[in-house]
């Protein structure tokens, strides 16, 4: 998404401009990286499956995205899709938060697993086990609820603005967190722009993006995703609340394309083993992090010009929230998490001033009608192996590689 950025540990780029990464078929054949034919991408493929997650890292070789299955005895490989990439012109509002706002390098979801396991993580600092979306949650509690069990606890406001409730809502993958209060903490997102425009946002405020449109993962045109930031970065900059807010965007998972960096060890959060399915394996349990994903912290208060290369996991933002409001730790592995302070400038804080006083210049989002157009005719020619570049260029009229912009 962003290691075309030219800043952070991104792709290391040849005398041509142009990425240096590759991984290899189980023949030995090479497939080196490329820019994605256009801003659509195929469906279901990549995977990030816990098998497929975990074949990819290989032994901390990073060198089986490609030739992995989607899952345990499929026929159906990653393959090159696993070495696409966008740039700049691709996400400009994603870039355009990235190159003036703080971005972590470091970042790793969760678990080298799927959508369910890292939202768990997000909310409880465990997946109690889950390892896959399609295992049952309704009888796998946290010990401890999920974080806003704890924010109801002690009386601190949150709302989780949705496009569609429940189906649309990571709380109720964790029943538990369902609670009396539901009707009025679960808001259709339209709500989320009026309360931002009235400055009635809550102390928390949980924002998921429709996960079939909107989120950016596979097969959906990610331009979308782009613009959907776009209107909320847009809501929190100019609400009253602009000089009291920080917006944390981050993503679950992987998707399952490629990353250079290894994913370290991880603390275990509690001693629950994984719940693995028929021809899988535990490998290490929970005691490795998985893949990276990008984060952009926006706040009148972030550093400037910065990359924070401290290790986070999703329980980084539970740590945050547990010293932002004095809330006890969900597992271990929160309690022991980074917590994010260093992406802050504590001292322009204290001085009460800020260092984006205003939210500065954010390039409008990439969802033009010419990149539109490929969520109809669909996501383009994906490069055969051994290859640099897809054949030929599909980017609805677009100028070709902006290779030298040093971008993603």
């Amino acid at each position: 998404m962003i290691g075309m950025l030219g800043r952070g540990d991104g792709y290391t780029l040849g005398p041509d401009g142009k990425p240096t990464a590759s991984n290899p078929y189980a023949n030995g054949t090479i497939q080196h990286a490329f820019r994605m034919p256009n801003t659509c991408q195929l469906q279901s493929q990549p995977s990030q499956t816990w098998f497929a997650s975990h074949n990819s890292f290989n032994n901390g070789t990073n060198d089986g995205f490609v030739s992995t299955p989607i899952n345990v005895n499929d026929s159906v490989i990653n393959g090159a899709v696993t070495m696409g990439y966008y740039i700049e012109e691709d996400l400009p509002t994603l870039y355009s938060l990235a190159k003036q706002f703080p971005i972590a390098d470091r970042w790793f979801s969760s678990a080298l697993a799927p959508t369910f396991t890292n939202r768990m993580y997000l909310l409880a600092g465990t997946s109690m086990g889950i390892t896959s979306d399609d295992q049952d949650q309704s009888k796998i509690l946290p010990p401890r609820g999920t974080i806003v069990n704890e924010l109801d606890k002690f009386n601190i406001s949150y709302k989780d603005y949705v496009s569609a409730f429940p189906s649309g809502s990571s709380l109720e993958i964790i029943p538990l967190s369902d609670n009396q209060t539901a009707a009025a903490n679960f808001k259709l997102f339209p709500e989320f722009f009026t309360d931002a425009a009235a400055g009635k946002l809550p102390r928390f405020s949980f924002l998921e993006p429709n996960y079939t449109d909107t989120s950016q993962e596979n097969p959906q045109n990610v331009v979308k995703g782009d613009a959907f930031i776009s209107d909320v970065v847009n809501a929190i900059g100019n609400s009253p609340l602009w000089l009291k807010t920080i917006f944390i965007l981050t993503y679950d998972e992987h998707g399952g394309y490629f990353d250079h960096v290894i994913p370290p060890p991880a603390l275990k959060p509690d001693n629950v083993l994984p719940l693995i399915s028929p021809g899988e394996t535990l490998y290490e349990g929970f005691q490795r992090y998985g893949f990276r994903v990008p984060t952009v912290v926006v706040s009148p208060y972030a550093k400037k010009d910065y990359v924070s290369s401290m290790v986070y996991d999703h329980t980084s933002i539970l740590a945050f929230i547990e010293k932002k409001f004095n809330l006890p730790a969900m597992t271990s592995r929160d309690a022991n998490a980074n917590d994010m302070m260093d992406f802050i400038d504590v001292e322009a804080m204290e001085r009460k001033r800020p260092t984006f006083p205003k939210m500065p210049r954010i390039a409008a989002p990439g969802n033009t009608t010419a990149a539109l157009k490929c969520s109809l005719t669909g996501p383009g020619v994906i490069p055969p192996p051994g290859t640099t570049s897809p054949p030929p260029k599909d980017h609805g009229g677009n100028s070709g590689s902006n290779d030298h912009h040093n971008h993603q």
